[in-house]
């Protein structure tokens, strides 16, 4: 125990929240490999039981089974458990052990919690989990009841309707993807009131922790104060909200004379703004994605790359970065030297980050890519798919996870984790500790492009 506890206390935060990711996904496999847990007869592997445990520890929903038909009620319950913990973050729901507890929550944890949540210090982080842990869940609840009246319709029992609603709530405020359907939520597009409330959940687990809070502030705050917005807020909410309507507006003109002819105007609406909003991470899909053209399923891909916002829910490269990726060109075409956005200039270290993180991100997806293209024999667009999806956490998939073969499901795992725990986390866990340097060497210029 004192080696261990030696061991531990070596390491850097980064590096901690990482080994608890690990941990958390070992503690799933050995959950979801319980008898209880597993309907009698199906057929379990240890890679299946793998896949299905980082796929809900990163919110992703990719499947290699049909939820219904392999977990037991038990087994789901412990699903939709595991799918809080990745979703809320292991670090929000070890605050709320703690605060319940009565234990002191000394730097070390605060350290732990500002890495697990990529918050730029310490202040305030405590009562911050403890109101993400309330607004978090009390969004649950709410979209649970919603939802549960809403399947009285479909179900025959209420206990039946309120059990699928709870499932439904669960996975899609954390943006898990998961459900029980076995067909995501193509029985009910037509049902544009459980379409309504899961988009509604969707945004509400992706737009960031942050936002929330600050929202939560706004509206509680008295009339006379004057109220001011962070720049993060500002930037990724905008460009949330950007990325939906010109998802939307895109998949439309790709697909008006595809997959949208003969729909009513309130169909193609609903149909182009779920599949929009289901890339920010959702991963909940109202159709089959492979009736959709090759050029929507790349544009999709693209928008599941980018992911959504940081400190929430989602994966990929996350909306700051594609943001300040976008002002950074805009930037140097202008011929400026500093980037600004909403009055305010971004710090160098900041832009640097964002290029860190983008960079990665397209290498660790091309990377895969190329695996796959070796290891799997299915269309290359459909592998596209697959990899941003895993990377963004989303879960979309044109129906090839289960085929997969051991070093393609691998490959995803991989992904998969990266894409929750973060590029940034997952670089600095890897790096050492770099010591200042002594001295400088000589600057030069080199030519660029």
């Amino acid at each position: 125990m004192r080696d261990i506890k030696k061991f531990l206390q070596k390491l850097r935060p980064v590096q901690l929240i990482v080994l608890f990711y690990l941990i958390a996904v070992v503690v799933s496999v050995i959950l979801l490999s319980l008898p209880f847990v597993i309907k009698p007869g199906v057929k379990w592997t240890f890679i299946d039981a793998l896949f299905t445990s980082v796929s809900a520890v990163s919110v992703t929903g990719l499947s290699v089974v049909t939820i219904s038909d392999t977990f037991t009620t038990a087994g789901i319950i412990v699903l939709a458990l595991i799918l809080q913990l990745g979703g809320l973050g292991i670090m929000a729901l070890g605050t709320f052990v703690w605060i319940i507890t009565g234990k002191k929550i000394g730097l070390q944890r605060r350290r732990l919690i500002m890495a697990d949540h990529n918050q730029g210090n310490l202040a305030g982080l405590v009562e911050l989990m403890r109101s993400i842990l309330i607004v978090i869940i009390s969004i649950e609840l709410i979209g649970a009841v919603l939802l549960g009246t809403r399947f009285l319709l479909y179900f025959p029992t209420w206990q039946e309707a309120y059990f699928h609603g709870f499932f439904a709530a669960v996975s899609a405020t954390t943006n898990g993807g998961f459900d029980l359907t076995g067909q995501s939520l193509i029985p009910y597009q037509k049902d544009y009131m459980v379409q309504i409330i899961h988009m509604l959940l969707i945004i509400l687990g992706a737009i960031g922790f942050p936002v929330l809070m600050e929202m939560k502030q706004y509206v509680s705050k008295k009339k006379h104060q004057l109220f001011r917005f962070s720049l993060f807020t500002k930037l990724t909410t905008t460009t949330f909200f950007a990325l939906v309507i010109v998802g939307t507006v895109v998949i439309f003109l790709l697909e008006r004379n595809q997959f949208l002819v003969g729909k009513s105007w309130h169909e193609t609406v609903f149909y182009t703004l779920f599949q929009s909003v289901t890339t920010r991470s959702g991963g909940l899909a109202t159709m089959d994605i492979r009736e959709l053209s090759q050029p929507t399923l790349l544009f999709m891909s693209i928008l599941m790359f980018i992911g959504a916002s940081p400190s929430s829910v989602g994966g990929g490269i996350r909306t700051t970065t594609f943001a300040v990726s976008i002002l950074s060109l805009y930037t140097f075409a202008k011929g400026g030297r500093t980037v600004r956005v909403f009055k305010r200039q971004l710090h160098e270290e900041d832009v640097l980050k964002a290029s860190v993180v983008m960079t990665m991100g397209i290498l660790l997806c091309a990377s895969a890519l190329l695996i796959l293209s070796i290891t799997e024999n299915v269309p290359f667009m459909s592998l596209i798919v697959e990899v941003c999806s895993a990377f963004g956490t989303t879960g979309l998939s044109t129906g090839i996870t289960s085929d997969l073969t051991t070093v393609g499901k691998l490959v995803l795992i991989v992904l998969m984790f990266i894409g929750r725990v973060g590029i940034l986390t997952f670089i600095l866990a890897s790096g050492g500790r770099e010591q200042p340097p002594r001295y400088k060497y000589p600057k030069e210029r080199i030519i660029i492009g």
